[in-house]
């Protein structure tokens, strides 16, 4: 333990009293249920161009941003562009729009 450190459970001073506090206590026992452990970040990998990481990389420096802050920003205006689109495909007859033009 470091320099005058104990124990904030068991308010031991030495690793011999918090062993016997232990020995007696579980940890479920001072677990607060409704406050999380941890905080999970999920994120995913996606393969991408060398070339096209490059150039995403130069934009990226010259907004002053991360790269991963620019992607999913652009990820997120692609996808605001195509939500209109999508609506009134929902609402369209089956396979129209999928007909080739002539």
């Amino acid at each position: 333990m470091g320099v005058n450190k104990g124990s904030c459970i068991s308010q031991a001073d030495t690793l011999e009293k918090m062993g016997e506090f232990w020995d007696t206590h579980d940890f479920t026992d001072f677990d607060n249920r409704e406050t999380p452990d941890i905080a999970l970040q999920i994120a995913c990998a996606v393969p991408i161009e060398l070339d096209l990481l490059s150039a995403v990389e130069q934009q990226a420096r010259r907004r002053g941003v991360q790269v991963e802050t620019l992607i999913n920003l652009w990820l997120q205006q692609k996808l605001a562009e195509q939500s209109p689109k999508r609506s009134r495909m929902r609402g369209s007859a089956p396979n129209k729009g999928m007909e080739p033009t002539r």
